[in-house]
Parts: C-alpha cells; structure tokens; sequence
C-alpha cells in the first residue's frame, strides 16, 4: 500500500503539539482591528484547539496516525 500524503494546505493552517493537539489561527484578526477591544485583539492572537471529529479528520489530512 502506497504512503498517504500529506495534504499541504492543512499542514500550513494547523499546528500540531508535542503532546498531540491541533491548533489553528483565530480569525477576525485581518482588518476592521479599530473596533475591536484590546482584550479582544490580544484574546485573538492566542492559537485555538480543534476538537472532536474535525481534530481526526485533519490528523487524517496531516497523515498522522
């Protein structure tokens, strides 16, 4: 059976830990910042987890096993 490939455009998006989590950019973070409170601007800036069934479709993407 041949290797799965890696599908680039999820590697550049999700970050994956030591421990085994995935992480991805927040979004809302482009343009329009001037609205946007600074608790919300530095709360944005922080990596989000991605959980449940999406977390094992992207692993599957990111041919992890």
């Amino acid at each position: 059976m041949a290797k799965q490939k890696t599908r680039k455009s999820a590697a550049k998006r999700f970050k994956l830990s030591k421990s085994g989590k995935l992480f991805h950019r927040s979004s809302n973070l482009r343009h329009l910042r001037a609205n946007k409170s600074k608790r919300q601007l530095r709360d944005l800036k922080k990596l989000k987890q991605v959980f449940g069934r999406y977390e094992k479709k992207l692993k599957k993407m990111l041919a992890i096993r």
